[in-house]
């Protein structure tokens, strides 16, 4: 095990290094920025898809996805934020207790 988190460890900061050895030149272009601005938006997209509609290695439709939906209409609509989530969650609990 501590040999995994030794790797890891490794890994991280030989990644960080990298990032930090790239030439100015290169993160001034527009693709570089354009891309580096749209990706963290990608990941939490992928990251909350993963997490709504998969249980283990299974894709699911349940109470999260009518959250997801509802939250998801709920910000459509362009209600605040924290009107978003608690309608999401509300919704989630409510048909969780009703199945």
């Amino acid at each position: 095990m501590w040999t995994a988190i030794i790797l890891g460890t490794a890994s991280v900061y030989l990644l960080k290094l990298a990032g930090l050895c790239v030439p100015a030149s290169l993160l001034e272009k527009r693709q570089v920025q354009t891309v580096s601005a749209l990706l963290p938006v990608a990941l939490l997209a992928a990251l909350v898809a993963v997490q709504t509609f998969t249980t283990g290695h299974r894709l699911v439709l349940d109470a999260r996805a009518l959250g997801f939906g509802v939250a998801l209409v709920a910000a459509l609509l362009r209600a605040p934020f924290l009107l978003v989530v608690a309608l999401g969650a509300a919704s989630a609990a409510l048909a969780r207790l009703w199945w």
